[in-house]
């Protein structure tokens, strides 16, 4: 093998989602990654116009992050590592994303550098879902919803069923099975509201999908609550006044949604117990007087006519308190 060849084959080793190499460990156990490596049409680097470029992969990403920082750094000191890219099968002259999404981005917004350093290989839809999702495990930030979510769109789209989605995530089938039944209980409009909510474990995305299954609150209202709560949260980032005052809009979202949906622990500590109060006539239990969250509820038992009375009566007798207790009020 010749220096320049195996120059090439470095290169595509150190493939990264942003500007830091992959360690090649990961490649070599990789076997997407290895026959992405191979597929590459003669390991050369290509330049190309980025608007030949387009990305229709399952998306693995619920918010996709600033690139300001990486377009800075190509834009003083070039692209370093090329993106990976494979031949649309139907139209000349155009490439489809396999992974470098934020590098192709940065290029695109910048008005200093105009073409994308690439390089190209012979994949099929397979195999290039597969160096996707290896490229993924390598980057250990996405957060568990993420993860479930893109699970879901792999099975929506085709790819496989639960035991091969597993496979090539190498998690169990069963983890596999859990997420697709947090998504479709909370569903992906809700989720893509909230956002990734980086710090939330699965242990809570269940939650909020049983307490989901009981509400009767309006799915698209926790969706526009969700959005105005990231909105606001963004707004605090903005405004913070160092690292320790900021926190993930996506997080407050979740936070925001799941307060929703359960009854709130003050309203629980103000419930009346034990309010119950037996009512007597002649030295006899007669019936009770309960509070209730709604209001006083009473009870007459047994008394007959009496029970006609207080019926009829009751209207009038209401009144009569009810005048009292403005009056008592007014006094004091």
């Amino acid at each position: 093998m010749t220096d320049k060849k195996k120059k090439r084959l470095s290169m595509l080793d150190n493939l990264t989602v942003g500007a830091a190499p992959t360690p090649s460990s990961m490649i070599k156990t990789s076997r997407p990654m290895r026959a992405a490596r191979d597929a590459v049409d003669g390991h050369k680097v290509w330049e190309l116009d980025p608007a030949q470029i387009i990305d229709t992969r399952v998306a693995d990403r619920l918010s996709h992050e600033d690139v300001s920082d990486l377009r800075a750094s190509i834009e003083a000191t070039g692209q370093t590592v090329p993106i990976l890219l494979r031949r649309h099968s139907t139209e000349d002259d155009t490439y489809l994303l396999v992974y470098g999404r934020r590098r192709l981005e940065a290029i695109r917004t910048s008005d200093k550098v105009h073409k994308v350093r690439a390089l190209i290989a012979s994949m099929d839809d397979s195999a290039a879902i597969e160096a996707q999702i290896s490229e993924n495990m390598a980057r250990r930030d996405l957060s568990y919803i993420e993860k479930a979510l893109f699970a879901h769109e792999l099975i929506e789209s085709g790819f496989g069923n639960q035991t091969r989605v597993a496979e090539v995530l190498t998690v169990t089938k069963s983890a596999v099975s859990m997420g697709l039944a947090i998504v479709d209980a909370i569903g992906v409009e809700l989720i893509q509201a909230i956002g990734p909510a980086q710090s939330v474990g699965r242990p809570r995305w269940d939650a909020m999908a049983k307490s989901l299954e009981t509400s009767l609150l309006a799915h698209d209202d926790l969706v526009e609550l969700a959005h105005r709560t990231r909105e606001m949260a963004q707004i605090d980032v903005f405004s913070a006044a160092s690292s320790e005052d900021i926190r993930d809009p996506s997080v407050a979202a979740f936070d925001a949604v799941q307060a929703r949906l359960l009854p709130s622990k003050k309203a629980k500590a103000t419930k009346p117990k034990g309010a119950s109060k037996t009512v007597q006539f002649d030295n006899k239990s007669s019936g009770k007087i309960s509070r209730t969250p709604k209001g006083i509820l009473l009870e007459v038992t047994g008394q007959g006519g009496f029970a006609d009375f207080v019926e009829a009566n009751a209207p009038e007798t209401l009144q009569e308190l009810f005048t009292r207790w403005k009056q008592s009020e007014a006094s004091e």
